[in-house]
C-alpha cells in the first residue's frame, strides 16, 4: 500500500490562529479529541500544532507532526474511550505510534495528556489468571519512552500511580463539582453519599470542600454493593439522607445500574432529591434505561466524553456537562514553566 492510495483525516489541516514560538509548548490533539484540544490550546493561547492522520485501505494507518519538535516541550491530548468512529484500543494504538515518533524527532520531553484514561479499572486480579490491564497499558507507554502521563480522576489512583514508572500527574475535578453544587444548593439541607463502599474517601473530600463553601456541615451515606458474575446486588443504605439532596459521586457512569440503584436507595431512606455526579460519562447502550430511573433528578459529568450514546432527549433533560479544559490548559501551561500541579486542584 502505498501513501497515495491511503485516505487522509480530517484532522490532518488544522489551521491555528497564529504561528507558534520557540518558547511554547507544542500541543497536538488527536482525531475526534481535536475539538477539545482546540479549546485547550485556546486557554493556553497557542495555536493546535498541525498533524496528518493517514488511513490505508488494509486498516493500518500513520500519523506524524507537521512541525519540527526538536529540543522542544512536546503535549499530545487524546481521549481514550471508544466511540463510532475508532475503537478503544485503536485509540491507544495511535496516541502511542504517535508519541514514539515525537520522541524519535528529538523532542525534548513528550507528555501525554489523556483526559479519559483507558483500561485504569482493570487494576487487579479479581479471578484467578486475571490480566492487570492497567500494569500493561502503562508498560506501553514507558515502551515509547514518554516522559510523563497526565490523565484526571482515574479509578484508583493509587493503582495509577504504581502502575506507571514514567512519570505521572493526576488531575481532580473536585473543585468543579463542589463549586457547580455550592451554587445549585443555596440553603438546601444536602448529603453526599457514595455508591459503593470503593468511593467513599471520593466522596468524602466532596463533602469536606462542599461545607466548606457552603459554611455549614453537610449529611454522609454510603449504598452496599455487591457484584458477581457481572450482576449488581444491594441497595442498604447507611447514613442519614431523610429531607436532603443526596448528591451521589463517582469517578465514572458506564452502564448507570450502580448510580440507578443507589437513587433508588437514596429515595427510600426519605432524600428530597437525588442527583449524581461523575467525572466521565462512558454512558453504554445501557446507560439509557438506568438513567430514565425516576428516582434520579440530574446528572453533572465533565466533558472529557461527549455524552452521544445518551438519547437526546434524556440528555438534554437529565444530563449536565461541567467544562474541564482549563484544567489540561493549566497543566501543560505549569509543566512547561515549571509550575505546581498540586495548586490546580485547590481552591
Amino acid at each position: 500500500m502505498t501513501l497515495e492510495s491511503a485516505t487522509q483525516s480530517p484532522f490532518s489541516f488544522f489551521v491555528s490562529e497564529r504561528p507558534m514560538t520557540l518558547k511554547d509548548p507544542i500541543l497536538f490533539a488527536l482525531g475526534a479529541s481535536t475539538p477539545y484540544g482546540t479549546r485547550v490550546a485556546q486557554h493556553l493561547g497557542v495555536p493546535l500544532a498541525p498533524h496528518e492522520e493517514r488511513d490505508f485501505e488494509d486498516g493500518q494507518h500513520k500519523i506524524r507532526s507537521l512541525v519540527s519538535v526538536r529540543g522542544r516541550d512536546t503535549f499530545v491530548l487524546h481521549s481514550l474511550h471508544g466511540d463510532d468512529e475508532r475503537s478503544v484500543n485503536d485509540k491507544l494504538c495511535r496516541l502511542l505510534f504517535f508519541l514514539g515518533s515525537l520522541r524519535d524527532a528529538a523532542a525534548a520531553t513528550v507528555t501525554a495528556v489523556i483526559p479519559f484514561l483507558c483500561y485504569s479499572r482493570k487494576d487487579r486480579k479479581t479471578k484467578s489468571r486475571d490480566p492487570i490491564t492497567t500494569r500493561y497499558v502503562a508498560a506501553m507507554f514507558e515502551a515509547v519512552q514518554v516522559d510523563r502521563v497526565v490523565t484526571l480522576d482515574v479509578h484508583n489512583l493509587a493503582a495509577f500511580q504504581n502502575a506507571f514508572r514514567c512519570r505521572t500527574e493526576h488531575l481532580e475535578a473536585l473543585s468543579l463539582f463542589a463549586s457547580h453544587f455550592a451554587a445549585v444548593l443555596g440553603d438546601e439541607s444536602a448529603a453526599i453519599v457514595s455508591p459503593d463502599l470503593g468511593g467513599i474517601k471520593r466522596a468524602e473530600a466532596l463533602r469536606g470542600s462542599l461545607a466548606g463553601l457552603l459554611g455549614r456541615p453537610l449529611g454522609a451515606a454510603v449504598v452496599e454493593k455487591y457484584r458477581s458474575q457481572d450482576v449488581v446486588r444491594g441497595e442498604t443504605l447507611t447514613g442519614d439522607v431523610e429531607g436532603c439532596t443526596a448528591i451521589l459521586i463517582d469517578d465514572m457512569i458506564s452502564s448507570g445500574g450502580t448510580i440507578a440503584r443507589a437513587a433508588r436507595a437514596c429515595r427510600a431512606a426519605g432524600a428530597r432529591s437525588v442527583w449524581a455526579a461523575a467525572s466521565h460519562g462512558v454512558f453504554t447502550s445501557a446507560a439509557n434505561e438506568a438513567l430514565a430511573e425516576e428516582a434520579l433528578e440530574r446528572v453533572i459529568i465533565l466533558d472529557t466524553i461527549r455524552p452521544d450514546r445518551l438519547d437526546p432527549g434524556l440528555r438534554q433533560s437529565k444530563v449536565e456537562l461541567l467544562d474541564a479544559s482549563h484544567l489540561f490548559s493549566d497543566a501543560i501551561s505549569a509543566l512547561h514553566s515549571g509550575g505546581s500541579i498540586v495548586e490546580l486542584s485547590e481552591f
